[in-house]
């Protein structure tokens, strides 16, 4: 009979957790005024490294972050329309939606309450470069 021994995982529930994730993106002051001034996020850090400037933005009092990236090295990227979803929890996916079309951005889908989610309010727009952020309405505690 042989036996088999457990061994930690290197990113096991206890220990590990998503900090960030990052999106490249073609106009890293537009992209930071986007998610800041139009969303709500704060800027928490910025980067500058020899091959590309960062700017990470959040939510106050959350650990999640997103990082915009603009490669500097004067490589050729795609920063247009790429197949990422940003899903941003909000009090009012409405006013959210109403504020991205102020900013002339497109609204892919109004907020409407969607039945499978137990009537929370779902939309969907698109960032500066495309990428598509879904407004979900942030759950209720009870």
């Amino acid at each position: 009979m042989t036996t088999t021994t457990s061994t930690p995982s290197p990113t096991s529930a206890s220990t590990a957790y998503i900090g960030a994730v990052g999106i490249g993106v073609s106009d890293l002051a537009r992209s930071a005024d986007f998610y800041t001034r139009v969303l709500g996020m704060k800027v928490i850090t910025t980067f500058k490294l020899d091959y590309m400037d960062e700017i990470v933005v959040g939510f106050e009092g959350r650990g999640s972050a997103l990082v915009l990236m603009h490669w500097t090295d004067g490589s050729a990227r795609n920063y247009r329309d790429n197949p990422v979803k940003i899903v941003l929890y909000v009090p009012d996916p409405a006013a959210a939606a109403d504020a991205i079309r102020a900013d002339g951005l497109e609204i892919v889908r109004e907020p409407t309450p969607v039945p499978g989610l137990g009537g929370a309010v779902v939309g969907f727009a698109k960032d500066p470069d495309g990428y598509l952020v879904e407004l979900l309405q942030r759950p209720t505690r009870a």
